[in-house]
């Protein structure tokens, strides 16, 4: 036997250290495990485990219960049918079309959308009420009914189908439609070419209005028309505390957030949102020749029917109301600003990592992205319910009973609208940049600092802001946990609407109105860098 054959042989290894992008992975799917994960996940363990209450569980063998939700879903679809009935129109519009002052119609048309509905609603009331501008007897009747539950939300949501749609045509490939405008009128080829193109901008913001729809409360509240999910919250934030009974009610919700992901997920082939483009290409406007001033009356007569309520809760509130605003606002604007500010800065933080792998086809993003997404189409009672849950103790009283609980739930409820937004910017991004730099030896980390964030400022910061006006505009999330004393200017309003007086509570409107209308100052520019290629 040759020497040193007897000897064992000895094989040293070296546990491989994880890398820069699974530790930013890791850290922000730690962030999205605590925010959105567990409150959801919580309160169905807690039902399973208390052998799910048979005094609970009876609610779901009332028929009273499956007849509201039916009457629910049919309002939820007229939302939706409003919406879409008036932003695909006015998407193709201002999007590809040569209406009269198209752009400046579009920001009239899309700031209802940064506000809580029930601001909107509060306005259609100060113009259709039995003592509105325009009102009688018969308007009210209306306006206090299922059918004003469906105008003044659709009217409220129809800038989201606006607003994604024009993003997906103005990122369309613009190769069939120029070969469709040589012999197609200009109603074909919006019907034929550019709307099918637009389908998954359509879809997502179909998703996002029937979740929003959904879980509204405040609206339905006010127009004294009884949904599903004022039932949920009377028994979580009105004098019939039950929560035991809000986490049953809220499971056959769950079977729609499972639909709603499901059609989504047919309706766009299985492929994510950031797969569609912000590649800009600039097209001349569509020529519409005798309908150009049809089209230019509709556009206007849509931003006009936007900005009337608010315009009418400006007359109502008048010199009064708003002399009264420093007695009645108290700590309202910064309980609004600070938990949006850093939930924002959170999930714009996470963001990067998580829609830069999902741009790249990460599996561990794309489930974490999934997470997310359940978290916002999922009803804000569930979420609120898993919060207190998990943080109503005393040894974690420095988080529930401060202002940080309300930041924690909107970064579990909005997370996704930062992670899509950034990861669809991203995808334009030519992967083969990143590929030199990785041959050159650059790792992740520096990739990401030197390379992604540079070339993707502007997307960031859009994302950071769009994150900042839904968490401005949120009403159903934070008011099942806010801590006293912080509730936000929004759930504020809510709370004054009933027996505070209607000159000051439309003055508060305003002012959360101007608030939005800040931080949408703020995103002009950063948006207006498409007018400048």
């Amino acid at each position: 036997m040759a020497a040193g054959m007897g000897r064992p042989v000895v094989r040293w290894s070296v546990k491989r250290l994880p890398t820069a992008q699974h530790v930013l992975l890791g850290g922000s799917g730690a962030i999205l495990v605590t925010a959105c994960l567990l409150p959801l996940i919580w309160p169905l363990i807690g039902l399973v485990s208390a052998g799910g209450e048979a005094a609970s569980l009876s609610l779901l063998a009332d028929t009273a219960l499956w007849s509201l939700l039916a009457r629910t879903v049919a309002v939820t679809c007229g939302v939706l049918a409003l919406a879409l009935a008036v932003g695909l129109p006015m998407a193709f519009l201002v999007a590809r079309s040569d209406v009269a002052g198209r752009g400046l119609a579009l920001v009239l048309h899309a700031f209802p959308a940064l506000l809580p509905p029930l601001l909107p609603a509060l306005g259609w009331f100060h113009l259709l009420g039995r003592q509105g501008l325009i009102g009688n007897e018969t308007s009210a009747a209306f306006l206090f009914s299922e059918a004003g539950v469906v105008l003044t939300l659709g009217l409220a949501l129809a800038p989201i189908v606006t607003a994604l749609t024009a993003l997906a045509l103005w990122n369309a490939d613009p190769t069939q439609e120029e070969a469709a405008r040589i012999t197609a009128s200009p109603l074909r080829v919006a019907t034929h070419i550019l709307l099918p193109s637009a389908r998954p901008g359509i879809v997502l913001a179909g998703i996002v209005i029937a979740a929003l729809a959904l879980s509204e409360v405040g609206v339905p509240t006010f127009l004294r028309t009884r949904t599903y999910a004022s039932a949920v919250f009377a028994r979580l934030g009105g004098v019939d505390f039950a929560p035991m009974e809000a986490l049953v009610l809220t499971l056959p919700v769950l079977a729609l957030t499972g639909v709603l992901l499901g059609a989504a997920r047919w309706a766009t082939g299985g492929r994510s949102f950031a797969t569609f483009g912000l590649r800009s290409f600039r097209q001349p406007p569509m020529a519409l020749g005798s309908w150009r001033t049809p089209a230019s009356l509709f556009c206007w007569a849509v931003a006009l029917l936007s900005v009337a309520p608010i315009a009418a809760l400006a007359w109502r509130a008048g010199r009064e109301g708003f002399a009264a605003v420093p007695v009645w606002i108290g700590d309202g604007m910064s309980n609004s600003l600070r938990p949006a500010a850093l939930a924002a800065c959170v999930i714009a933080l996470i963001a990067l990592p998580l829609g830069h792998g999902l741009a790249r086809g990460s599996r561990g993003a794309a489930v974490l992205d999934m997470t997310a997404l359940v978290a916002f189409v999922a009803p804000p009672a569930l979420l609120g319910v898993g919060l207190v849950a998990l943080w109503n103790r005393p040894e974690t009283d420095w988080l529930y009973g401060s202002w940080l609980i309300i930041a924690l739930g909107y970064v579990g409820r909005y997370a996704v609208i930062g992670v899509r937004a950034f990861a669809a910017s991203c995808a334009q991004l030519p992967p083969t940049i990143e590929d030199a730099a990785r041959v050159f030896g650059t790792g992740y980390g520096a990739r990401l600092v030197r390379i992604v964030i540079p070339l993707q400022a502007r997307a960031f910061m859009g994302g950071w802001l769009l994150v900042l006006l839904f968490c401005l505009r949120d009403l159903e999330t934070a008011a099942l946990f806010y801590p006293p004393g912080k509730e936000p200017l929004a759930i504020r309003i809510f709370t004054l609407e009933a027996n505070g007086p209607e000159a000051v509570v439309a003055a508060l409107a305003c002012v959360q109105a101007a608030l939005s209308a800040a931080a949408l100052a703020l995103a002009l520019p950063l948006l207006s860098v498409r007018s400048g290629r």
